[in-house]
């Protein structure tokens, strides 16, 4: 096997094909385009969008609203007193690379296939994983507030500490750095991050037939490409001390989760036979199929052809049945008369049958 062979996209046979512009016989029960199935679709799955707004509103107000201000005691400062710094992946880049970058993929994908279906679900499965993901996200982190590193800093940008009389903190920092300063856990860049790249990941596992039980290690290595990007801006958080490593890891396992979910809601698992597709794509070949299976027509000849039949079958087995049942009295007859044994008027009846 070629390493064209290792990088093909279903149902092309290799790499050389995945650009072709006359498409073969199963291309052509691919071609349901944004023109003509896309507006049907979209009114299908309008309550799914209606849904996604509903998601970015709740995220909204969960940004809007200030965290739990969790109690921070004096002996508690030795882990929050890292400096300050700025974002290594600024929270702008976010939506570029985990949900534009994906998006631009699957359009990609589409400008080859020409499938409504797999653009349409990967696009939703897409936006529902990151917005599930920041709703959950963000709920958690104010329900915590727990501290970031850096929580010292921003509570006393002078470096004088006050507590009050119970030993809580009383802060003279701005209220905007306060406010975040109680958003570690968990870490939102990193939800993020594991949502939309891990959902590109198993995207693209299901496309370029990563479990194909090849044993093609070069699949892998595009399939990690996402997983180690998720990684490295994780890294960057604990690096820039806005988070603590179990803020992380908490993020990064939630935002895989929630991605596997969505993923698996409009795509076969990416081992299946199928996983290169959408459920609905096949669901609507096989409903095409079904409609173009011709029809035998039924006419006046076929129908008295089809009844003389039956009515063949119908007289033998009424005859037969007869003829059952006049030998059965007959050997009740004689086995009433002359006591004879029943096994041997049995035996030719069932002889004859």
């Amino acid at each position: 096997m070629g390493f064209r062979n290792m990088l093909s996209f279903c149902p092309s046979p290799n790499f050389r094909n995945m650009f072709q512009v006359v498409p073969n016989g199963l291309e052509l029960e691919c071609q349901h385009t944004i023109k003509s199935h896309g507006g049907q679709l979209a009114r299908n799955h309008k309550h799914d969008w209606l849904i996604l707004l509903l998601l970015v509103v709740i995220e909204i107000v969960l940004n809007v609203i200030n965290p739990f201000y969790r109690f921070v005691g004096e002996d508690m400062m030795t882990d929050l007193k890292y400096p300050m710094k700025d974002n290594t992946v600024p929270v702008w880049a976010v939506p570029f690379y985990a949900v534009l970058l994906p998006i631009a993929i699957f359009l990609l994908y589409y400008l080859r296939r020409r499938d409504v279906y797999d653009l349409h679900h990967s696009i939703l499965g897409l936006l529902f994983a990151v917005l599930i993901t920041g709703v959950l996200t963000d709920a958690i982190k104010d329900a915590v507030g727990r501290p970031r590193p850096d929580f010292f800093w921003r509570c006393f940008p002078d470096g004088r500490d006050e507590y009050d009389q119970w030993g809580n903190v009383v802060c003279h920092g701005k209220a905007s750095d306060i406010k975040e300063g109680h958003k570690s856990f968990p870490s939102g860049h990193t939800s993020w991050s594991f949502a939309g790249l891990g959902f590109l990941a198993l995207y693209l596992s299901g496309k370029i037939k990563c479990f194909d039980r090849r044993g093609h290690v070069a699949k892998l290595c595009i399939i990690f490409l996402p997983i180690l990007a998720a990684c490295l801006v994780g890294v960057s958080r604990v690096d820039d001390y806005w988070h603590h490593w179990q803020d992380v890891f908490a993020g990064g396992l939630l935002g895989l989760v929630v991605a596997s979910f969505c993923y698996l809601q409009f795509f076969p698992p990416p081992y299946d036979t199928e996983g290169w597709g959408p459920y609905a794509y096949f669901r609507a070949v096989e409903e095409s199929r079904s409609n173009s299976r011709p029809v035998q027509p039924w006419d006046g000849t076929s129908m008295q052809g089809i009844n003389r039949e039956q009515t063949a079958v119908n007289s033998i087995v009424d005859h037969n049945l007869d003829s059952t049942f006049d030998a059965m009295e007959s050997g009740r007859s004689r086995f009433g008369n002359k006591r004879e044994n029943p096994l041997q008027i049995t035996a030719p009846l069932l002889g004859s049958m």
